[in-house]
């Protein structure tokens, strides 16, 4: 039995299966169709609450504008998986044209590259407010935090515009449309391959990974009775991407070497879907890591949020540790959960 396999970020092959094979992709079809559904009502949900609440309903910190950030590119991926969704269902038949297969290709890869390059910045911005606490009181503050953000969204925009422009459409078979890496662009697809493993996986997940070292090693030298319990939030955020996304990368690596193996087309079809069902994990782990999620989640998803982000804050004893380093900050319980953000009409700032 003849099928041709397209995930919606890689190759496709035109592969002659054998009758119990051509089932097993059936399967996995279903499968796949199952995961982006469950992708795309979870994160559009959740991304969009996200949104509403730390885009219209909570103070403008540092925090909230990462975390928005990073719900605008999940929920800006899951409004167009419903034409993924269509196409893998329809068994990677593509009926909406060559300018929306660019543009929906453009916004699964600008989404990896978003996010990767926001969990990046947001990594580093953590080890300076620890590391440089001084310059952290003087700098950092929500305006700045937006301009970093924009300048991630045209890098990554930058980054993402060669894949759509590789990306075409060819009629396969009977009336078939499928949504591709033209074949005059091959050599060039494979460069974009390692150009978004280095770019966005390798390279970040250094940067990321050295961030964190350093904090643990500053903590360890300063403050040996604190823990790394205030980056929960951040950490458990980071850990689910690579856990999502590194399955889909090495299978990507694979296809340069294996192109038209049916085990590596299946495992490319399957790491996609788990790629992408990253876009509905943060707003569950926001409430999942919150200090008594249960009780805040009955009274108000905007206080499970702000519990959340308000882990983050409790960075501010870094601050006041490095000036006293044989110190410890007391952590009080406060009525209100925003009573402990410093005034930043007096200068001050909103600390991790």
């Amino acid at each position: 039995m003849n099928y041709t396999t397209v995930t919606p970020t890689s190759q496709y092959y035109d592969y002659d299966y054998e009758a119990g094979h051509a089932t097993t992709m059936y399967f996995i079809i279903i499968a796949t169709v199952m995961m982006y559904c469950l992708a795309f009502v979870l994160g559009t949900i959740g991304n969009g609450l996200v949104i509403w609440i730390t885009g219209f309903k909570m103070k403008k910190t540092v925090n909230t504008i990462w975390f928005l950030n990073l719900a605008v590119a999940d929920f800006l991926f899951t409004a167009f998986l419903p034409f993924t969704i269509a196409y893998t269902a329809m068994g990677f038949h593509w009926p909406f044209g060559r300018d929306m297969c660019r543009l929906n290709n453009f916004v699964i890869v600008l989404n990896m590259f978003a996010s990767i390059f926001l969990l990046t910045i947001i990594s580093l911005d953590r080890c300076l407010s620890v590391m440089a606490a001084v310059w952290a009181v003087n700098w950092r503050t929500p305006r700045r935090a937006e301009v970093a953000c924009l300048l991630v969204w045209v890098l990554a925009c930058c980054c993402s515009i060669p894949f759509a422009a590789y990306r075409d459409t060819v009629v396969y078979g009977l009336n078939m449309t499928i949504c591709y890496y033209n074949e005059s662009g091959l050599e060039a697809y494979d460069k974009l391959v390692l150009f978004r493993f280095f770019m966005g996986f390798l390279f970040p997940l250094i940067i990321i990974v050295c961030s964190y070292v350093a904090i643990g090693y500053r903590f360890h030298t300063i403050q040996r009775k604190k823990s790394l319990k205030p980056f929960r939030v951040i950490l458990a955020v980071i850990l689910t991407f690579f856990f999502c996304w590194v399955p889909f990368h090495i299978f990507q690596l694979l296809e340069l070497k294996f192109k038209g193996v049916e085990a590596v087309m299946h495992g490319a079809t399957i790491s996609a879907s788990l790629g992408f069902l990253n876009s509905c994990m943060n707003p569950i782990l926001y409430v999942c890591m919150c200090q008594d999620f249960r009780k805040k989640f009955r009274r108000s998803f905007l206080l499970v949020l702000e519990s959340a982000f308000l882990e983050e804050h409790l960075l501010s004893f870094t601050r006041r540790s490095t000036a006293h380093p044989d110190s410890f900050m007391q952590v009080h319980q406060k009525n209100t959960l925003f009573t402990d953000f410093p005034d930043e009409d007096n200068g001050a700032h909103e600390s991790l």
